[in-house]
């Protein structure tokens, strides 16, 4: 029985769409001496717009259960649809994973979750395409509602209509890490190969998903990247695949050093200390908020002024300089420390108004 917590790290390894046989046959005789707990393999490819390589379907199963057969891995397909639970689960497939653009839909994933009701089947529940813990989160319960008890979830980033940076979906770090608050114990499998989008970046972001803790990585395996027929930028062979393994640290979630661990709590608690420092000051500041408000409101003033929130953000951003901080870090706290003082400013301002209404 697959148990996607029972060993760090949990890989996940397979091309990005079942091709041929041969391709299979291929992967398996280099991927059996490897360390691959789950063989990964789209069978249907939902693509952005028609008449591009759609997958293999039924026809695919075959080849795969042919390739279980033959080499012993596990295997593993993205469902879309009950009929494609049903297909796999007739050819025996070993787990299954819910993608990125069947997670944004309630309904997709209920019909999902109703169809593998009553079976033991293992599912990995992929984030949705936009950046919604609450969306992810419901997903993997509606699976877990329906008797689903081995379950995880795959970071595999976000899309963002700006597509500003090296990756081709956004890590967005800290949805995964808000998912792992709601639902302590849910294994996170991270997919550096879809928020990379190439492979020279693979390493770096599967070893972020190291250092913060998460269970896994699916990583895409062509045995030619080049002549892939979906994603070929980002897949690798199974020789890069053994060497990104070889250079990847595994860090560990705890220590069984007492030393080490009576200096982690020390720095904790002045952290702890620090935090609620900070809480009060904010607090402190959010009350002149509510005065300024009132003044703002005597003098028929806007909440928002621009001239001040630019002198905030170049004063706050060049003291944070001084104490070795990133310039984006204290933008964004103080975009939400000052949305938060408008918010409060505004509401004093209308309060009259809102009673008399």
């Amino acid at each position: 029985m697959i148990s996607f917590a029972a060993q760090r790290p949990f890989l996940i390894a397979g091309p990005c769409g079942v091709e041929s046989p041969d391709q299979l046959a291929q992967l398996g005789q280099s991927l059996i001496h490897l360390p691959v707990k789950l063989f990964r393999a789209g069978i249907w490819k939902p693509r952005t717009r028609p008449g591009s390589f759609e997958g293999m379907g039924e026809e695919g199963l075959k080849w795969l259960a042919d390739f279980k057969a033959r080499f012993g891995i596990p295997t593993a397909v993205e469902v879309a649809t009950p009929a494609h639970v049903e297909l796999a689960l007739k050819y025996g497939i070993d787990a299954l994973w819910i993608g990125a653009r069947t997670t944004v839909s309630p309904f997709n994933v209920q019909d999902i979750a109703d169809a593998v009701k009553g079976t033991s089947i293992p599912v990995l529940v992929k984030n949705p395409v936009n950046p919604d813990v609450n969306l992810w989160q419901g997903a993997i319960e509606r699976f877990r509602n329906s008797g689903i008890t081995e379950l995880a979830a795959i970071h595999r980033g976000f899309s963002s209509y700006d597509h500003t940076g090296p990756y081709r979906n956004k890590p967005n770090w800290a949805i995964p890490i808000e998912l792992r608050r709601r639902m302590p114990g849910l294994p996170i499998i991270n997919d550096p190969s879809h928020i990379a989008g190439r492979r020279d970046l693979l390493l770096g972001v599967a070893q972020k998903a190291m250092d913060l803790g998460f269970e896994g990585l699916m990583i895409e395996v062509h045995p030619n990247p080049a002549e892939a027929w979906s994603d070929a930028e980002q897949q690798l062979t199974p020789d890069a695949y053994s060497a990104l393994l070889n250079e990847l640290v595994i860090r560990k979630p705890s220590t069984e050093d007492s030393a080490a661990r009576g200096t982690l709590e020390y720095y904790r608690q002045i952290i702890d200390s620090l935090d609620a420092e900070i809480v009060d000051l904010i607090g402190k500041r959010m009350e002149l908020a509510s005065r300024l408000g009132d003044l703002k409101k005597e003098c028929n003033l806007t909440a928002y002024i621009p001239e001040r929130w630019q002198e905030i953000v170049e004063t706050r951003t060049e003291r944070g300089k001084k104490n070795n901080l990133d310039a984006n870090l204290i933008l964004h706290l103080f975009e939400l420390i000052h949305q938060e003082s408008i918010r409060i400013q505004t509401e004093v301002m209308n309060q009259s108004a809102l009673k008399n209404s």
